[in-house]
């Protein structure tokens, strides 16, 4: 019996046929521009009364604005894997800025309805979303309402959105260009080659120090050569948020991150102590790995150094069987998915030039089906990433006939189910290591994970909370953003590291997103909550799969305290399950510092 041998090209033709060429993709714009206008036509002409004829209403109002959403999403997801797999494709360029001018006008009429929504009384509106048509939905549309109460009048806000068209989002985009034109120089064997951003950054977790190095020393020149665009791309983005923060009269720069993650900054700052309290244990698991690399002190480039002398590669067959074999000893349900995405070619792995850097999941929801993005080149990690990029999609497979209005989870709880499968996958290669030597490097390889999560990305908050700061009193220059990012890092690693990397802030991509602003403290949130889940998980064995289901249903209609305390029975705000938590990953760092104490 032959095995069975994967694609790693992801299938898009399934979705619209013809790339970014497709005349499939223009007819669904069109008709996806027709659907978004026939929204709002509908808003602007309702007058809601405070009376029970408007649920009848705003449950035909839900239906267009679904099938608009959709629509949109499709497109978005489309144009957004044509852009991943060949950053060189112009007209893809276009086709984003189309979607992005749709996308506007259909936030205008959510913000008129949300708007409306607010001008219901309250009894009245006790009553509409206790309609049976609308029960299910009454947390989305409250939270909507009580978000409308807090912004600005109707027309104010339709006008922000208008602007954010060739604003706020075009300097997003104008960054995504900027990035596709970059190339990092690189030797090999006496010949220079240029390497996109992506294939430079997997360059850093080579086992030889000397690639490391010089890779890294050519990656700071070829982002430093772009810094000052990179610079004033990032100054537009804070300064519009900033504007618009300041018109809305939000005085915190973290009430619109919280609110979009539907939680508490008491649950937030509760989280950060707790690491802070805990990061000397990270810093020993630092210091040991310097030494066994043979230097003082870690640079920024060793952090995702193997561990040992031997690069441990993965085929790309070989990681999709493992992830496969053990997602099964936690449950079918999950097993079954994912032997279908990669046998239906949801994952795009392949290692080739023009490629964007990162990975990510994205859903289409018309097709109920998703897509994986990244570039495998065999690592470990590689097969932890596309376990964790399996896990969002599963995530979304979970909901898939969950009402559309309560699919909307955030970034927090996204990365629940993505971290909870790459635990799966990462603990199973710790267990079944053949020798110590490879059970360092796998438990080193998770540790590294850890350090990622804790450390790497609490410089990214604190580097974000400190650039507002700066941004409220003028533009912040290249250098400033600079020592901004290293005093972050400083602070972050608690001065562990030798060398560190000012200009982190603008080949992070993360700062660059409209999305969502603060893109860093959700993916912590998400490790460690998926710690608490994990745990459980594994006390329970395989017939926890079933409530683990059931929590995922449920990530987008309630808030992350409720959710918690709802499938976990424990309380956000305070310490003791964050401590759990977090002694869950520092295990790890206990057995890795045993295991190389004779070294």
């Amino acid at each position: 019996m032959t095995a069975t041998t994967y694609s790693e090209v992801w299938n898009l033709d399934i979705f619209f046929k013809g790339g970014s060429d497709s005349p499939e993709l223009q007819d669904h714009l069109l008709q996806t521009e027709e659907l978004i206008n026939q929204f709002e036509s509908k808003v602007n002409n309702w007058t809601p009364v405070s009376s029970l004829e408007d649920a009848k209403y705003l449950q035909k109002l839900l239906a267009d604005l679904e099938s608009s959403a959709k629509g949109l999403i499709q497109a978005g997801a489309f144009v957004g894997c044509l852009l991943a797999q060949n950053t060189e494709d112009k007209k893809a360029y276009s086709l984003d800025a189309k979607i992005t001018h749709l996308n506007a006008t259909f936030q205008t009429a959510l913000g008129s309805l949300d708007n409306l929504l607010t001008t219901i009384d309250d009894e009245a509106w006790k009553q509409i979303v206790s309609a049976p048509s609308l029960t299910e939905l009454a947390f989305v549309l409250t939270e909507s309402r009580e978000k409308a109460q807090e912004k600005l009048s109707k027309e104010e806000e339709a006008l922000i959105s208008a602007l954010e068209v060739d604003g706020y989002h075009s300097w997003g985009q104008l960054y995504d260009l900027i990035v596709s034109k970059i190339k990092v120089s690189y030797m090999e064997k006496g010949v220079e080659k240029l390497l996109s951003v992506g294939q430079a950054f997997n360059k850093f977790s080579s086992s030889d120090r000397d690639v490391r190095s010089a890779v890294f020393k050519n990656w700071e020149k070829s982002w430093g050569e772009q810094a000052d665009f990179l610079a004033k791309t990032l100054n537009h983005l804070s300064g519009f948020r900033l504007n618009v923060y300041k018109k809305r009269g939000w005085e915190d720069v973290l009430k619109e991150p919280l609110s979009i993650n539907r939680m508490k900054k008491e649950t937030l700052e509760t989280m950060w102590a707790v690491i802070s309290e805990n990061k000397q244990k990270l810093v020993h698991y630092l210091d040991r790995k310097a030494k066994l690399l043979g230097l003082n002190k870690l640079s920024w480039f060793d952090l995702e150094a193997p561990y040992g002398k031997t690069e441990s590669k993965v085929s790309y067959q070989e990681g999709a069987k493992f992830i496969e074999e053990n997602f099964a000893l936690f449950g079918d349900k999950l097993a079954a998915f994912t032997k279908n995405a990669f046998e239906e070619q949801w994952v795009e792995a392949e290692d080739r030039p023009a490629k964007a850097p990162g990975g990510f999941c994205t859903d289409f929801p018309e097709s109920k089906q998703s897509r994986i993005f990244m570039t495998y080149s065999g690592t470990p990690s590689n097969v932890s990433t596309l376990a964790h990029e399996l896990g969002h999609a599963f995530h979304s497979f979970t909901m898939r006939d969950v009402p559309f209005l309560n699919c909307n989870y955030a970034m927090n709880v996204a990365e629940t189910a993505s971290t909870f499968a790459e635990m799966i996958v990462a603990d199973a290669a710790v267990k079944n290591a053949k020798n110590e030597e490879e059970k360092l490097v796998l438990l080193d390889d998770k540790i590294q994970r850890t350090v990622a999560l804790l450390m790497n990305i609490h410089a990214r908050y604190l580097f974000e909370t400190h650039l507002y700061e700066e941004r409220k009193l003028g533009t912040v220059s290249v250098e400033k953003l600079n020592e901004l990012m290293l005093e972050a890092q400083k602070e972050a690693y608690c001065d562990a590291l030798a060398e560190y990397h000012p200009l982190f802030w603008a080949s992070k991509l993360h700062f660059f997103i409209t999305g969502v602003p603060f893109y860093n403290f959700p993916y912590t949130f998400g490790y460690l909550f998926s710690l608490g889940i994990y745990a459980e998980a594994l006390e329970e064995g395989k017939g926890y799969e079933e409530k683990y289901i059931a929590l995922l249903r449920d990530t987008a209609s309630m808030t992350v305290e409720e959710l918690a305390q709802k499938h976990l029975q424990v309380d956000l705000t305070q310490k003791d399950f964050w401590e759990k938590a977090v002694h869950i990953c520092l295990d790890d760092i206990d057995e890795f510092l045993e295991l190389t104490e004779k070294q």
